[in-house]
């Protein structure tokens, strides 16, 4: 058998040990070739592939990003795009496709299973917002560096009496806010899925400042004030229809501060959240995902994503993977209140 594998959608902490897996158990249990589309889904689109073996893949488990390379191409955007993909699939000779992705690279996924490709997902994504799975790998890591970078803004903060707020990503969903706000102590946590007042905010922040203690307030990218709109770094959209989100951290703290008249300062960690090594725990997740990927193609059980439950790694169809994104619960974002301010 020949299988492809491709990454696609935002790079993610982790991707090199699905691919690492999924050739290495392939290749020894099961004897398979494998071949690495580059830049996602432009890859199959274009033929622009390379070989993969194990000298290829035993030495990136603890890298960041990924070796095939990435992209938002979206082939239903593209001419042609999906006849174009099963020529190319039928011309490299593949006989499944290994697809690691999000909402977005998935979704592309469970539309080309519908019309009859070969697919098994991999969910990735540092936003932990797909619903059919507990958890996906890359979120553990841009928690861990959202929470070392609050841990170190808090002294900063201490020092020069000001208020520090802290924008990470979290287009429609807070996950790595709420995570990282609540292991790094925050004052005030901001979330897409709730719509902030701007006055409770500065309330929040005074009375921090009233104890003599600074506060950090943590944004998500998408967190929109109470009758706002999103602040949007570029109103140009992707293939996929998104919009460059960035810049409610700077106009908060800018809020804050005429408010307040106290000095506030914004720290945007933007893409940092993505790079560098993924943690032990996004590498075994990872690591699993993609043994039990290959296991999934093994059966002949297309149209499927593997997915984390409990402690378990199962497949869930495609098309539940993507039905949906899983956003902050209410209740979960009340037990966080209640360190606010």
């Amino acid at each position: 058998m020949r299988v492809g594998v491709l990454t696609g959608g935002g790079d993610c902490p982790g991707l090199n040990a699905v691919i690492r897996a999924v050739v290495l158990k392939g290749m020894d249990v099961h004897g398979w070739e494998f071949v690495g589309f580059r830049n996602g889904w432009r890859g199959p689109l274009t033929g622009e592939s390379r070989p993969l073996g194990r000298d290829d893949v035993e030495g990136i488990l603890t890298r960041g990003g990924t070796i095939l390379g990435s992209s938002r191409t979206n082939p239903y955007k593209e001419e042609g795009g999906p006849d174009r993909i099963k020529a190319v699939l039928r011309e490299q000779g593949i006989d499944a496709l290994i697809a690691i992705g999000g909402e977005d690279t998935l979704g592309v996924a469970k539309r080309l299973t519908d019309e009859g490709v070969h697919v098994v997902g991999v969910p990735k994504t540092i936003d932990n917002d797909l619903a059919a799975t507990d958890y996906t790998f890359g979120f553990d890591t841009a928690v861990h560096i959202a929470t070392e970078a609050i841990d170190r803004l808090h002294t900063t903060a201490e020092s020069h009496h000001r208020a520090l707020v802290v924008e990470v990503m979290g287009r429609h969903a807070g996950w790595i806010a709420l995570h990282s706000g609540l292991a790094g102590g925050a004052s005030v946590i901001l979330v897409p899925e709730r719509p902030f007042s701007v006055e409770q905010v500065v309330q929040w922040v005074e009375r921090r400042f009233e104890r003599e203690y600074a506060p950090i307030i943590v944004v998500a990218e998408g967190a929109l004030p109470e009758g706002g709109a999103e602040v949007l770094q570029s109103g140009e959209k992707d293939a996929f229809g998104h919009v460059r989100l960035g810049g409610v951290g700077t106009w908060l703290a800018e809020e804050i501060s005429q408010r307040t008249g106290k000095e506030s300062r914004a720290v945007v960690l933007g893409h940092v959240q993505r790079g560098g090594t993924p943690t032990a725990y996004d590498r075994v997740l990872a690591t699993r995902f993609g043994l039990h990927a290959v296991d999934a193609v093994a059966d002949g059980d297309f149209g499927v994503m593997v997915a984390l439950r409990g402690t378990d790694i199962v497949r869930v169809k495609l098309s539940e993977a993507t039905a949906e994104l899983k956003t902050v619960p209410a209740e979960r974002y009340a037990e966080a209140e209640v360190f606010f301010g």
